[in-house]
């Protein structure tokens, strides 16, 4: 088989702290093909924006060392320089941050901000970027482009300066957009927009996403393969249908349980996963969950992999209950599942 667009083989990610190192992604592998939606999900601190961050070069500094291997196309990014990394940031790997009211600069146009992204990378004059700019405001949804591209961010909405960032993300027509939370904030009409925005976008022009979110929701409305981390690693991947129908990890029934759902028998109140993550300077030994998972038992004491441990396929998970017993586990009271598929 052909390699994907983007293919991560265990990318590590690690700080250096007055307190001590801190791992915040480790050993962690996905691939992405020409079209597809992956969504990766978890709580806050799991390492989901550090690992986005990481595909693009922006975690490097004097205080942070990346290993293991991420590859587009075939070209190794891992190490690259900052000339490699410039002309593949933008141009082939865009990135929507997670916050559009910081990532935008308060003091310059929304036109012009877009302008300066393409004319650092294409030989183009100003009226021609700016000519350019408008067109990707109204692509998004932006009403009146032509007059909002003089507008400064503070005179955007929150949900239009989302849409600013994502037309400013497809300023090159990249082959790979990184959306890190880009419904967060935005109340659930603007959030729907959004969402059928990105999945335009993927329909029309072929574009792969990677959807970072911990919004379960979001993620059942537009991912094809769902990765879910928990303290820097991935404890479970596989097909939307495969990690939402038939989820094997209990960190996985956790976050579904803790999703209202819309229809059928309404439970006195939604589950929740108790305790906290563990902290990342001193992470526990095997299962990272086992402090938390009310099925722990004493294999949980060394690390299982990430395999497929059902029918062979790509349905992977990192536990060590045994396969045939997790139906019934799941929907033990204790197991904080069975609340079905959340919809948005």
């Amino acid at each position: 088989m052909s390699e994907p667009l983007l293919s991560v083989d265990e990318l590590e990610v690690t700080f250096r702290t007055e307190d001590g190192a801190v791992r915040a992604v480790d050993r962690v592998s996905f691939g992405l093909e020409r079209g597809e939606v992956v969504s990766i999900v978890g709580e806050s601190g799991c390492g989901k924006s550090v690992t986005a961050m990481s595909l693009m070069g922006l975690t490097e500094g004097p205080n942070a060392s990346v290993g293991g291997s991420v590859r587009l196309d075939g070209q190794e990014l891992v190490g690259a320089d900052g000339e490699t990394l410039r002309a593949v940031r933008g141009d082939r790997m865009a990135m929507v941050f997670q916050n559009p009211m910081t990532s935008l600069n308060p003091v310059h146009r929304i036109g012009n901000q877009i302008v300066e992204q393409i004319r650092a990378h294409r030989d183009v004059g100003k009226r021609e970027a700016m000519d350019r700019a408008v067109e990707l405001l109204d692509a998004v949804g932006v009403p009146d482009a032509e007059e909002r591209a003089r507008s400064y961010p503070h005179e955007f909405s929150g949900g239009m300066r989302q849409r600013a960032m994502i037309a400013m993300a497809l300023s090159l027509d990249p082959e790979i957009l990184i959306a890190d939370e880009p419904t967060t904030a935005l109340d659930v009409t603007i959030q729907a927009q959004i969402i059928e925005l990105l999945r335009k976008l993927n329909r029309e022009r072929g574009l792969a996403v990677i959807l970072i979110t911990h919004d379960l929701g979001v993620v059942a409305e537009i991912a094809d393969r769902v990765a879910v981390m928990y303290a820097g690693r991935i404890v479970e991947t596989g097909s939307l249908d495969e990690v939402f129908y038939d989820p094997r990890h209990p960190y996985t029934w956790g976050l579904l349980g803790s999703v209202p759902r819309v229809g059928g028998e309404r439970p006195r109140r939604l589950a929740q996963i108790e305790g906290q993550p563990p902290s990342l300077l001193n992470p526990p030994s095997g299962c990272r969950f086992r402090a938390r998972c009310p099925h722990a038992f004493n294999m949980c004491e060394s690390e299982p992999e990430l395999i497929a441990r059902g029918e062979p396929g790509d349905h992977l998970d990192r536990c060590w209950l045994e396969i045939a017993e997790r139906p019934v586990l799941r929907e033990l009271p204790s197991g904080q599942i069975g609340l079905g598929v959340p919809t948005s």
